[in-house]
């Protein structure tokens, strides 16, 4: 893919979280380093990023449906980012275009519904070119997929035994944009719904005894958890990010380097004290609350009417005030305990985001042979399988906690 003109193209670059992508690498990419352009529907939109954000680069037009121009851009690019969702509605011809141009993709999707109708129509083909598609590379779900697999690597290589499991805990604060949501609601309006409720939806074969199931169902209620001597609660993003990371050890499993032994993955809202046991029951019930008024489609209209709409956000002091922590802990099969944690100031949704989705593009674009299986590797893949440690350098380099215990924890 050498002969490409461009190394990056940032599409969906006019809308809100786009134009923080634009204002990243505006900031963090110099011209020698990647030859990018930003890409999108709306070449007056596009332009007017470009003066805000004071930069020069190429501005490429196509709608998300038109399949010829998207492939035209694809073509021309070797990782194609994007940020338009949602991206059940607007992602199948970019994704489509990718894997016939072998052009590396990224984005930031957490609709898994529709990224296991992409394992099913190109995994095949993309793993015998080369080719990474990696969706959910953004708070869904890199913290909890990258995060498991450096605490399984540590208990692999340190202690030099398996990891049964992997448990990460999550505090955040910040804000949604109406992108973010409108990918929500989709969700709900789709048949893919029932779906979204499977433990295993994205595993290479997603069927599994019900034993199986039992350990990684999904929480529903709040409860103290021992290892932190706090109360917890379920994490609205869990259904998401659990099934990218069991995507991530089946992936590994299969390509002879497995976590371990049934291993299990789960994760949770923690609180602190005072009052965590309510904080933790408030919060499991307004979650109750949402999803089924979420589940109704007058009651939706009515709240959407109410929450951001596409292309709008949260505030520039909300989004730099934000914040988010990824405690995780790993339980080695002789019972030995490793931490990890990955924590960044800025919104979780939008600024983390972003650096989480363009550090994984420049990953791709710069890093080919550092990456986990080397060039050869492609497929519909995560966060894990395909970046791995080379994401989690990028991100200490980029100013983001990236940490592992180097000895077992107590």
């Amino acid at each position: 893919m050498s002969e490409r003109a461009y190394d990056v193209v940032l599409y969906g670059a006019s809308g809100f979280v786009g134009k923080q992508t634009v204002q990243y690498f505006a900031r963090h990419v110099g011209p020698e380093q990647v030859r990018w352009a930003i890409a999108g529907r709306n070449r007056e939109k596009l332009e007017a990023v470009c003066y805000e954000v004071g930069v020069s680069v190429d501005v490429l037009v196509a709608d998300s449906q038109d399949q010829p121009a998207v492939d035209a851009i694809a073509a021309q690019t070797r990782v194609l980012l994007t940020t338009a969702g949602p991206f059940a509605l607007y992602g199948d011809a970019l994704v489509d275009a990718c894997v016939r141009h072998k052009t590396h993709y990224v984005d930031i999707t957490g609709e898994t519904p529709w990224v296991r109708s992409l394992i099913d129509r190109y995994h095949t083909q993309a793993a015998a070119d080369g080719t990474r598609i990696i969706p959910s590379c953004g708070f869904d779900s890199v913290p909890s997929d990258l995060g498991t697999y450096l605490v399984v690597q540590h208990v692999q290589r340190e202690l030099g035994v398996a990891c049964n499991r992997v448990t990460a805990y999550f505090q955040a604060e910040g804000g949604f944009n109406g992108g973010t949501l409108a990918s929500a609601f989709n969700l709900y309006d789709s048949e893919a719904s029932q779906q979204f409720q499977d433990p295993f939806l994205l595993n290479p074969s997603p069927s599994h005894s019900s034993a199986e199931a039992e350990r990684n169902r999904d929480p529903k209620a709040p409860s103290f958890d021992s290892e932190l001597k706090t109360w917890v609660a379920p994490f609205f993003m869990g259904p998401v990010n659990t099934r990218v990371v069991r995507r991530s050890a089946a992936l590994y499993d299969q390509w002879q380097e497995p976590y371990g032994s049934d291993f299990t993955y789960q994760e949770y809202l923690k609180f602190d004290d005072p009052f965590s046991w309510a904080k933790a029951t408030g919060v499991t019930a307004g979650l109750g609350l949402f999803v089924g008024a979420a589940q109704q489609p007058q009651v939706r209209s009515l709240l959407q009417s109410f929450l951001p709409q596409p292309g709008n956000g949260p505030s520039e002091q909300t989004m730099n005030n934000g914040w988010f922590c990824c405690e995780l802990v790993g339980t080695a099969a002789d019972g030995r305990k490793v931490r990890g944690v990955i924590r960044d100031k800025g919104d979780p949704g939008n600024r983390a985001t972003v650096k989480f989705l363009c550090e994984s593009a420049l990953g791709l674009a710069l890093q080919g042979d550092a990456l986990p299986g080397g060039q050869a590797r492609g497929g519909i893949l995560t966060p894990a399988t395909g970046l791995g440690s080379v994401l989690a350098e990028r991100l200490r380099h980029a100013g983001m906690t990236v940490e592992v215990n180097p000895e077992a924890a107590d």
